[in-house]
């Protein structure tokens, strides 16, 4: 059996019981049908994988002894911002899930004049929460012990002013844009952050385009086709991480 990775939130360490989440514990045993003396890793976010075998298999509980404990040195070297604009139905969903597995520090959702999706206060805060745990499984599936973090979403214009208290002068600001004359490979490798901006169905218009500008972005395209915008993030963040990342 493949190595069964399960995140939690708890703080982990060596030769520690400790009781594996509700929705770990109903994977272990309803999907896996894993038992007393199974062996199973754990992560929280530090960084670290620990190996652990269980010792408690119950209907809505699971227990695990940890007994190794290893640091896990498979992130990126490129520190990449996915600033991402709200998109309809699972093409979100499968944006962020991929974006993880190409090695994202962090994922910003946005509203722009053009997304199709409206959030209320609390429709935002589920789905945050739901695309929180999109990219904990994510990490579980690829291997990542670092945990990205998604922020809860933002509009234009308070996304800028957050940005604004957050950039660096050797930060590198990227916005998608399909008729931009310039292309990634022209760059030079940053020494600071990635931050890569990109519209939803429809793209940016031309005045949030010129927003970014205004805050020091750079327009780029990726040859000559119009992209869907989960083709686009992906593709950008497959292509930086060619360029200068760990592909």
């Amino acid at each position: 059996m493949a190595n069964l990775r399960f995140y939690t939130n708890t703080p982990l360490a060596l030769d520690a019981t400790v009781q594996l989440s509700e929705s770990a514990a109903a994977h272990a045993t309803r999907a896996l049908r894993l038992e007393v003396g199974d062996s199973a890793t754990l992560f929280n976010g530090d960084g670290f994988d620990y190996e652990c075998t269980l010792t408690a298999v119950k209907k809505n509980a699971v227990f695990a002894n940890i007994t190794n404990a290893y640091a896990v040195l498979n992130e990126s070297p490129l520190k990449i911002t996915l600033l991402q604009a709200i998109s309809s139905g699972d093409r979100m969903d499968f944006t962020i899930q991929k974006a993880v597995e190409l090695g994202v520090t962090a994922i910003q959702p946005f509203t722009s004049q053009r997304s199709v999706v409206k959030l209320s206060a609390e429709r935002a805060e589920k789905r945050t929460e739901h695309w929180q745990n999109i990219v904990i499984s994510a990490c579980e599936q690829s291997g990542r012990s670092i945990v990205p973090v998604v922020s809860a979403p933002l509009n234009m214009m308070h996304l800028f002013a957050h940005l604004a208290t957050n950039l660096h002068v050797n930060d590198c600001k990227i916005t998608l844009a399909p008729d931009a004359t310039q292309k990634l490979k022209s760059l030079n490798k940053p020494s600071g952050h990635i931050y890569l901006l990109i519209g939803a169905e429809g793209g940016l218009s031309d005045e949030e385009i010129a927003l970014s500008l205004h805050h020091g972005f750079q327009t780029m395209q990726l040859g000559g086709r119009v992209l869907r915008t989960e083709t686009a993030a992906l593709a950008a963040i497959a292509a930086l991480q060619t360029l200068w990342g760990d592909f």
